[in-house]
């Protein structure tokens, strides 16, 4: 269930700052790239300027470099995906995209609101107590920033398009809901249940019993 408490409040106010956030959860690791040895791990970023920490987590401006397609809700329950593009990176660091693992990795799509927080003194009339240069006196407390799930998904597809010094990564995300669509398969049978709980012997005696008579209420 998404937390909306700080962003409805803030919509309400006659000046909103919604932004969107993007988290890809890489594998944390160390790399080789050029030579040099890089730490590889999640990827926080938002379409803003400059960095911005909400919750602990402080996400990388990128502007109107990252674009975000529509994410649709369906009535039903439908795996409705969303793509991912970021352009304007350099093609010296490419290479480093190219060998990142990405697949099937998480991946989270999130809608803020910069200062959801806000609160102002009031007079008993509703109007706002001001300060001497005519600003209101801000009480706000708690994060100055909302942020909540919009699509919760994976890492699918990662579609790259070079230009002469620049290129664009569109990456195709799938959601959550096509854990929905894959069969799970389980079997009666000691290979699976051991697969599950090791050392689990309960099925190793079903092939005997398959062709064995067995005497059923008593004889007339």
């Amino acid at each position: 269930m998404r937390d909306t408490t700080g962003l409805t409040e803030a919509l309400s106010e006659p000046e909103v700052y919604p932004f969107f956030a993007i988290e890809l959860m890489f594998d944390t690791r160390t790399i080789d790239f050029g030579g040099v040895t890089v730490e590889a791990g999640p990827l926080y970023l938002w379409t803003g300027l400059g960095n911005l920490t909400v919750g602990g987590i402080t996400y990388i401006g990128t502007g109107n470099m990252l674009q975000i397609s529509e994410v649709k809700e369906t009535a039903d329950i439908a795996a409705a995906g969303a793509t991912l593009t970021l352009s304007g990176i350099p093609t010296e660091i490419l290479a480093l995209a190219l060998q990142e693992p990405y697949q099937g990795r998480l991946c989270y799509i999130k809608f803020g609101m910069i200062g959801a927080n806000k609160d102002f003194l009031l007079k008993q009339d509703g109007s706002f107590l001001l300060l001497e240069d005519s600003s209101s006196i801000d009480i706000s407390t708690g994060d100055p920033d909302a942020l909540t799930d919009l699509f919760v998904g994976y890492m699918d597809q990662m579609n790259i398009s070079e230009e002469a010094e620049t290129c664009t990564i569109a990456l195709a995300v799938e959601s959550k809901l096509i854990d929905l669509e894959r069969p799970r398969v389980q079997r009666y049978t000691s290979a699976s249940q051991k697969a599950r709980y090791a050392g689990d012997l309960a099925f190793d005696f079903i092939p005997d019993l398959q062709d064995k008579p067995l005497s059923w209420g008593r004889k007339a």
